[in-house]
């Protein structure tokens, strides 16, 4: 009799904790929608993911193709729309070509799908690597915390282009490789983010019930701990991928990110960086796409963490 009282308790326990789980996703969703630039970012970036996604449907041409001695098609010619009175040969190439009389429009789709790996995949890795470094910094204390951060104090000592140059020097160019750079020079703010937060958690009334009840440090740590600490670094993380697409660009504009023929905005800009004045649109159609792209991460970051944070609502009403 026990047992059949014990089960619907338990049951209700669970649906109890679903439910609450369940609204506070709605309440943040609201939250987050009431955010004009939230919604604007998500906008803009669901623009972007969407042609990255879409890139082999959307790109008219292959953009490693070619098309010298292609009719009167040359090198670095002009945008052209047939409509507009440009010659027929020319219809296709709505934002010209580029040096090596490939496709811009292709290039630049093709362009949105590498960017946002990098941004991805590098702000990913770092956060992984932050999270696992700051959640043991702060959560041991004592030396184990002085040694951890003076090492990640060192690394921010650094120019975060600086750092990530020097180590791809090291590993040789590449995106890979810049990719790693990226996201190594990106641990130790994720990390100090992850520490702030289990400083100020772990100290609390839950925390220490779940110590006195005899769970053990890691069930601490990723049960009591990390949720409680995940909305400051959702922020950081999502305006760390604008951080990380412009150093990807930076970096591939100097020749040591992406290597040709691959299709990506840091080296459409390096490669045609001296044709700003008799082809400007060679420059101008990848630096509008770094802009709006990084613009879009920016907004979506301001707005998330006015919704992911009460008070700055509230003083935001006040």
């Amino acid at each position: 009799m026990a047992t059949l009282q014990a089960e619907p308790a338990t049951l209700n326990a669970s649906l109890e904790k679903d439910y609450r789980a369940n609204s506070l996703w709605r309440l943040t969703l609201r939250r987050i929608l009431k955010q004009r630039s939230a919604v604007l970012g998500l906008i803009i970036l669901g623009f972007v993911i969407l042609v990255a996604i879409f890139a082999d449907v959307l790109a008219p041409y292959d953009p490693y193709q070619d098309f010298i001695g292609d009719g009167d098609s040359k090198r670095r010619d002009p945008p052209c729309i047939h409509l507009l009175g440009c010659p027929k040969e020319n219809t296709q190439h709505i934002m010209g070509l580029e040096g090596n009389a490939r496709d811009v429009f292709s290039r630049l789709i093709f362009g949105a799908r590498t960017s946002l790996f990098v941004g991805f995949a590098s702000v990913t890795f770092a956060i992984l690597m932050g999270t696992f470094i700051g959640a043991i910094a702060g959560y041991a204390g004592g030396w184990t915390d002085n040694i951890i951060m003076r090492l990640m104090d060192v690394l921010l000592a650094f120019p975060s282009l600086l750092l990530a140059i020097a180590i791809i020097m090291v590993l040789g160019p590449g995106l890979e490789n810049a990719l790693l750079a990226i996201a190594i020079v990106s641990i130790p703010v994720y990390a100090r983010v992850i520490r702030a937060g289990v400083l100020s958690v772990k100290e609390t009334e839950y925390v220490e019930a779940s110590r006195a009840l005899g769970a053990g440090h890691l069930a601490i740590i990723f049960q009591r701990v990390l949720p409680n600490v995940l909305a400051p670094l959702i922020v950081t993380g999502t305006l760390g991928i604008a951080g990380a697409i412009l150093e990807a660009a930076a970096l591939s504009f100097i020749g040591l990110g992406a290597q040709e023929p691959t299709a990506e905005w840091g080296t459409m800009l390096g490669r045609e960086r001296n044709q700003v004045f008799s082809a400007p649109y060679l420059v101008f159609f990848p630096g509008i796409a770094i802009m709006f792209t990084v613009l879009g991460f920016n907004l979506l970051g301001d707005g998330l963490r006015d919704a992911l944070d009460p008070r700055l609502s509230q003083a935001g009403r006040s």
